[in-house]
């Protein structure tokens, strides 16, 4: 028998099911991706030493020098505190697998990336949502988190720079995330995939790792580097709790794919990892500059808290239409692909990502304009 309990991934399921083949793709969450050989001449790989790589099982908790560089981007980390993931993904999945007992819950941010909660769902754990705040900047409901973590509370979720809306925790939000923790034991599980996409300045977003003993950090190759076809991920924490994530690792995947881990080898070193952030940062600026002027071409339609940081907007419509059918007429009629906010939980949104080729992304934004007047004129 299937388990009818069992509960989809809205995101995921509405990209595999739409995303191939698209002309304009505007529903990705990362910058746009890089060719291998883009990123053999911007990190200097020999290319001769790279095509030696026996395509072997690797190292299963990930290559040693890779554990170490990751290691040194946290201070205090050390590489047996790294678990190198076939992407942010898995790493999600272990730690709900590894974290969660029956009867804990589970407190998340509204609206995010609903990996955590998922997997927590599908274990048959409560997840309780503490709604953002748009009208403050999508800010946290202080109220709202203490009423919600309690002395069950096993996972605090963080998503930080935010996905969908791109908002960085302020300091006085994440000392509340802390408090709240360390007032019932919980685990800070921090998603920071998006840290080093910062709109405005090059002081990369603080990670919550070092804030509190029990704090989990997951981030990847793809989203601020560029780089999610090598599909490579990791999660620090704890020596201990590391290695009952590995034990599940085994089960799971086995280990990431040997070449993945050579070039984010080479990826993550510098000067290649600061050139990759600095390659994200301009895109990612040229392209919000370019959504914001085309959005504004139907007057009072369309509004976006803007994004402090990662390539995409959370962008509001007023139009007589709910955000999933919007998305779907949007990609039946003019090839364009957005996210429907409703997947994320919240109505009359859907999720942009402009980190793209300027004459791309203005070409795809004129047909989505060309959508909003027809809507508007009844049609």
């Amino acid at each position: 028998m299937i388990n009818r309990n069992f509960q989809p991934f809205r995101v995921e399921q509405f990209l595999s099911e739409t995303e191939h083949g698209v002309v304009f793709n505007f529903s990705e969450s990362g910058v746009h991706p890089m060719s291998l050989q883009g990123l053999v001449e911007l990190a200097g790989i020999d290319l001769d030493a790279l095509l030696t790589t026996m395509i072997d099982y690797p190292q299963v908790n990930g290559k040693q020098s890779l554990r170490d560089t990751i290691a040194g981007l946290y201070p205090g980390a050390s590489a047996d505190g790294v678990l190198v993931t076939v992407g942010a993904t898995e790493a999600n999945t272990l730690v709900a697998n590894t974290l969660l007992e029956p009867g804990d819950n589970v407190v998340c941010f509204r609206p995010t990336y609903e990996q955590i909660s998922g997997n927590a769902a599908n274990l048959g754990n409560e997840v309780r949502w503490v709604d953002l705040i748009e009208s403050g900047g999508w800010a946290i409901d202080a109220e709202a988190l203490e009423r919600a973590v309690d002395d069950r509370t096993r996972i605090i979720h963080v998503v930080n720079p935010n996905n969908p809306t791109g908002r960085i925790l302020t300091e006085a939000d994440r000392a509340r995330i802390v408090s709240a923790a360390e007032r019932v034991g919980a685990w800070i599980v921090s998603d920071e995939v998006y840290a080093g996409t910062e709109r405005e300045g090059d002081t990369e977003t603080p990670s919550f790792w070092g804030s509190t003993d029990r704090v989990l950090v997951v981030n990847s190759i793809s989203k601020a580097y560029g780089l999610p076809g090598l599909r490579l991920g990791w999660l620090v924490g704890p020596e201990d709790i590391i290695q009952h994530c590995w034990r599940r690792h085994e089960y799971a995947s086995i280990a990431a794919s040997m070449l993945s881990m050579e070039l984010a080898d080479k990826a993550l070193a510098e000067p290649a990892r600061s050139k990759l952030k600095a390659r994200a940062r301009r895109l990612i600026r040229t392209g919000f500059d370019v959504l914001t002027e085309e959005l504004a071409r139907h007057q009072g339609v369309f509004s976006v808290v803007p994004p402090q940081a990662s390539a995409m907007s959370f962008v509001r419509f007023n139009l007589p239409i709910a955000s999933e059918a919007f998305s779907m007429r949007l990609l039946r009629e003019k090839d364009v692909l957005v996210i429907p906010g409703s997947r994320f939980g919240v109505e009359n949104h859907f999720r942009f990502s402009s980190a793209l080729p300027e004459d791309h992304l203005r070409n795809g934004l004129a047909k989505l304009n060309d959508l909003t007047g027809d809507i508007l004129n009844g049609r």
